[in-house]
């Protein structure tokens, strides 16, 4: 009996998908656990396996197709000698047709609901106790907030003393919609359209257009939004990388190349442990907002950005405060490789409490990044640069590399976030703390 393969949801936000490439041919044999095609989400390429067996009997959506949503037939599974059906079967979850009838009389449509007004009018006078020429005890804010949406002061009891109307009270009346039929005008005018937003200018400079990835999209809309919608701020402290890289020389010394348990420290592994370390102190930086409650998560994890062909992604390192340097080194080595390769899987880079970008390795000597919704914090992590310092009242020479904190202020204040960074700062500037 002939099967869909349906396109699979690969993510939480996976709506629609770009079926990159078949790795099975129509005719070729299929058993579950195979790999037969890679789709390409919101997120990063990812494999798909088959659940059953049988013969590719036809592929519905060629490679290369986007914007193939999910749930959509893409390929038709049949057993060894079938035939296989002229178009694919319709999916399982797909209602069956109803029979042909005889038209039916429409039937009436239901009547139309009272509307409602958007913003609150007027309330006549002598309403609430209050008589026509009455004065109206009101505070200055109270008074502003009814003038600004159209309230009549003398419709609104005041909860203030001596009757005296608040800004409460206002809120209170706002939130209280009247129905248009009672004092809207009988022929309100047609309300004006929105305006269009104005067209792109033309592009008429030699140039090639190169069309926008899913990855992409989301990159954009996601940053776009962190900036429109988390109040960012920021804070930077130089911090002293000598005795830290004479740790990992140290330790690096100690590895046997070739040999079980080998490992190579980089800086960033022991960034990633010190922040981990410190974000343990500092329960308050490891958190996001919601309107509701501020979430402070129990666990430290921390999503690490790394640069792949098609934008950005960030695998998480999972409870990293309770992983050795060696540990974190590995896991963050894999994880990497296979974020490049598009062999990650969601649960690798969905989620974490706080994030490390690392632009070191390029000789950037300072930036700020922007925050990773629903995280409330981003560590900028620049190069080592030697700077002319100031040591016991004489100038030295250090090893210099400039961190900038990026916090959302909903959640993190600028002490907390000054308090962090001072924390950091000497955990980086003594390493050895972090053997203890």
């Amino acid at each position: 009996m002939a099967t869909n393969i349906l396109m699979p949801a690969l993510s939480p936000t996976m709506t629609e998908g770009n079926l990159a490439r078949w790795l099975k041919a129509e005719g070729d044999t299929v058993k579950s656990g195979d790999v037969i095609a890679e789709i390409e989400t919101d997120k990063a390429t990812m494999e798909v396996e088959a659940v059953d067996e049988g013969v590719l009997g036809k592929i519905v959506v060629a490679a290369g197709t986007e914007g193939v949503k999910v749930n959509a037939v893409i390929a038709v599974l049949v057993e060894k000698g079938e035939a296989v059906p002229d178009a694919a079967p319709p999916p399982a979850q797909a209602p069956a047709a109803a029979p042909a009838q005889a038209p039916a009389a429409a039937p009436a449509p239901p009547a139309p609901a009272e509307k409602v007004a958007l913003n609150p009018q007027p309330i006549p006078p002598k309403a609430n106790g209050h008589d026509a020429g009455e004065r109206v005890f009101a505070s200055p804010l109270a008074r502003r907030m009814a003038q600004q949406a159209g309230l009549a002061l003398d419709g609104i009891s005041g909860s203030g003393p001596n009757g005296r109307i608040v800004k409460s009270d206002v809120e209170a009346a706002l939130a209280k919609p009247v129905p248009a039929s009672a004092s809207a005008p009988a022929a309100a005018p047609a309300a004006a359209p929105a305006p269009k937003p104005a067209a792109p200018p033309a592009i008429t400079a030699p140039h090639t257009a190169i069309p926008n990835s899913s990855m992409r999209k989301v990159i954009a809309r996601r940053l776009a939004e962190s900036k429109a919608t988390i109040p960012h701020f920021y804070v930077t402290m130089d911090m002293q990388i000598d005795a830290l890289l004479k740790l990992r020389a140290d330790l690096n010394a100690r590895s046997s190349k070739d040999g079980p348990g080998a490992f190579k420290l980089s800086v960033n592994d022991l960034v990633i442990k010190a922040t981990a370390a410190t974000l343990k102190r500092y329960p308050g930086c490891n958190a996001t907002w919601t309107d509701e409650a501020t979430i402070q998560y129990s666990d430290v994890d921390i999503s690490v950005a790394v640069s792949i062909p098609d934008g950005l992604i960030t695998p998480i390192i999972r409870k990293a405060d309770q992983k050795g340097l060696a540990a974190i080194s590995a896991e963050m080595k894999d994880l990497a490789a296979r974020a490049k390769s598009g062999k990650l899987k969601p649960e690798e880079f969905q989620g974490g409490g706080f994030s490390i970008s690392n632009m070191g390795m390029y000789g950037v000597s300072d930036f700020s990044a922007i925050i990773n919704p629903p995280q409330a914090g981003i560590l900028a992590v620049s190069a080592g640069e030697q700077r002319p310092v100031v040591k016991d009242g004489a100038l030295a020479i250090a090893t210099v590399m400039t961190c900038t904190l990026s916090v959302d202020h909903r959640v993190i204040d600028g002490a907390l976030a000054a308090e962090f960074m001072q924390a950091l700062k000497r955990t980086i500037e003594d390493p050895l703390s972090l053997m203890l």
